[in-house]
Order: C-alpha cells, then sequence, then structure tokens
C-alpha cells in the first residue's frame, strides 16, 4: 500500500516469522546460539523462554535455516493442545511411522527409535521441537521427560527443543516437573528491546527492503513506538506498519510524534506503568497529537538528516558490537 510511496521495495513489518528480518540484538543472538548448538549437538532439552511477539518463532526458523543445523532433520509441532493419544498419533503422523504406532505407544516409541538410529547412522540429527509449549498438558510434559531419555551410547538420539512464554518457566518450578527440569541442557531467557534495541530493528527492517530508516521516524516518534510498544517486536511492527500507513494517507514523508500517539490511541496500547493514566496530558506535553515534535538535528552527519538522528544510530550500532 504504502510501499511505493517511501520507495520500498517489500512491506518492512510484515508479521510473519521470516529469518531475513531477524535483527540480532544481544539477547537474541545468544537464544539463537541456544537453539543452533541444542540441535546441531543433540542437547536432551533446549528451553527458549520469552512473551508473545518476542520472536521465539523467527529465531527457530533462523537456526533451523542456519549452516551449523544444516545436517538436522526436525519436526515441528505449533499447536501442542492435544491429548496424549492424539500426541502418539501426530508423533506417528510426521514421521512417517507406521498405523500401529499412531494406536500403541509401545509401538511408537520402538519404531521412533528404530527411525532415528538409522538417521543417525547416515550422519543427520533429527529433532523435535514444540513451539507455544506453555499449552502443553502436564502429561504431554512428562511424555517429553521420557522422549529425552532416548539415547545412543555418547549422545541424545532426539534433541528437543521447548519454546514458551513464562508460565512455563513458572510450571517447571513445580515438583511434579522437577525431573523434566533437570534434563534441561540449554536455556535462554528473551526479554523485550531496549530503547536502542527498538531503534536498531525498526532500522534494520527499512534497510532490508531499500528504505533510509533516517529519514522515516522522528526521533520522538521512535521513543513513543518503543514506550507504546513495551520492546515487543510483534508489536513494535503493529504500530510501525499502522504509522506508515497513516503517514501515507496525509501524504507525509516523516512519521512524527502525533502520529504514534493517534495510532496508539486506537490500538489502546499504553506504556509499561500507565496502565491507568488514560489521558495523560502531561507525560508528553511536547508530544502533543496536533503538532509534530521538534527534531534536534545538531547531531546530523549529512546535509538534510533531520529524522531518526545519526547519535542514536551510533548509540545503536555501539550497542551491538
Amino acid at each position: 500500500m504504502y510501499q511505493e510511496f517511501f520507495g520500498l521495495q517489500a512491506m518492512p513489518f510484515e508479521l510473519a516469522a521470516d529469518p531475513k528480518y531477524l535483527y540480532r540484538s544481544a539477547g537474541h543472538a545468544e537464544a539463537l546460539a541456544n537453539l543452533q548448538y541444542g540441535l546441531s549437538a543433540a542437547k536432551a532439552i533446549t528451553l527458549l523462554i520469552g512473551e508473545a511477539g518476542t520472536g521465539k518463532t523467527t529465531l527457530l526458523n533462523a537456526a533451523l535455516s542456519a549452516d551449523m543445523c544444516r545436517q538436522v532433520r526436525s519436526v515441528c509441532i505449533s499447536n501442542p493442545t492435544l491429548t496424549r493419544s492424539e500426541f502418539i498419533e501426530l508423533l506417528a503422523l510426521r514421521f512417517d511411522l507406521s498405523s500401529r504406532a499412531s494406536q500403541s505407544k509401545t509401538a511408537l516409541l520402538s519404531e521412533l527409535e528404530a527411525v532415528i538410529r538409522d538417521r543417525r547412522a547416515r550422519g543427520e540429527i533429527t529433532g523435535l521441537i514444540v513451539d507455544e509449549a506453555q499449552s502443553l498438558s502436564s502429561d504431554l510434559l512428562e511424555e517429553f521427560r521420557l522422549l529425552a531419555n532416548l539415547e545412543s551410547g555418547s549422545s541424545k538420539l532426539l534433541p528437543l527443543v521447548l519454546l514458551g512464554q513464562p508460565e512455563l518457566a513458572v510450571r517447571l518450578e513445580s515438583g511434579d516437573l522437577r525431573q523434566l527440569k533437570q534434563r534441561i541442557a540449554l536455556r535462554c531467557d528473551l526479554l523485550p528491546f531496549t530503547l536502542s534495541e527498538t531503534v536498531g530493528y525498526v532500522a534494520t527492517r527499512i534497510r532490508s527492503v531499500g528504505g533510509d530508516p533516517t529519514r522515516l521516524f522522528t526521533r520522538d516518534a521512535m521513543i513513543l513506538i518503543h514506550e507504546h510498544s513495551r520492546g515487543i517486536p510483534r508489536t513494535i511492527n503493529v504500530l510501525c506498519d499502522n504509522v506508515l500507513v497513516q503517514a501515507y494517507a496525509l501524504g507525509r514523508s516523516i512519521v512524527d510524534s502525533a502520529m504514534v500517539l493517534d495510532v496508539c490511541r486506537d490500538f489502546r496500547t499504553t506504556p509499561r506503568g500507565q496502565e491507568t493514566d488514560h489521558g495523560d496530558a502531561g507525560r508528553h506535553a511536547t508530544l502533543s497529537p496536533n503538532a509534530a515534535a521538534p527534531v534536534d538535528d545538531s547531531n546530523a552527519t549529512s546535509p538534510g538528516m533531520t529524522t531518526l538522528g545519526a547519535r542514536v544510530l551510533r548509540e545503536v550500532a555501539q550497542a551491538n558490537r
């Protein structure tokens, strides 16, 4: 819609978990390394915890497409709200096992072990991945613990990866899941972006489609996007996409704070700690919805750089070294 207006090669803020848009903040880089290592080295269980929208699925797709995991064949379950019998049936289907295996846990385990041992003999690693793992029942978490016990003499046969929201971490502290927790070989907690990371993330998305981030958003607009998204990448995408639509509709080439506040009102977003502070005119008195915020271009390094100033971009670059 606004792609041609802003001179972009594609839409920069799509919600698909496409690894080409991965922004490697310090936390995301660590999580990616854990996923790659956990799968390629066949670790028992790799756990990635993060709030909804922090990029867990994008990181998983990036890990699976990396050279380090080129020998990994994975089965991914993205909707784990299953009964035990449905889980057995799904595993049999995804691993191309017999109809008998779909009806009998004993047959499933026997055939599954034979398949993954055969693949390992050919130099392949078979991984089992569960997205939205906080939705797993206690019964299925116990099944995963038992699957984590499959091993050859020197390594695990079936590395498991659990991606889940913080509720999963809370559940793992309960006494009845202590044996599962003991089998977690790698764990990473994915946190929301800082302000500098939010700026870097938006800049990376825009550059990836041929745009110039220094000429699209004012600095105050970026601060508001960070505050109202709370540093959650998915929410950043939604806000940025909508403010660019609004700028296009208004024929404006620069997104200012007034546009961001207008979109935030539509989506009923509030900065953390201000959930009950609706209509606060004081906090952003200089960011009135009726006037664009003044842009400090005193640190610009090229003529006309009046948005998302060079100082902020330098801070982002320095933070990511």
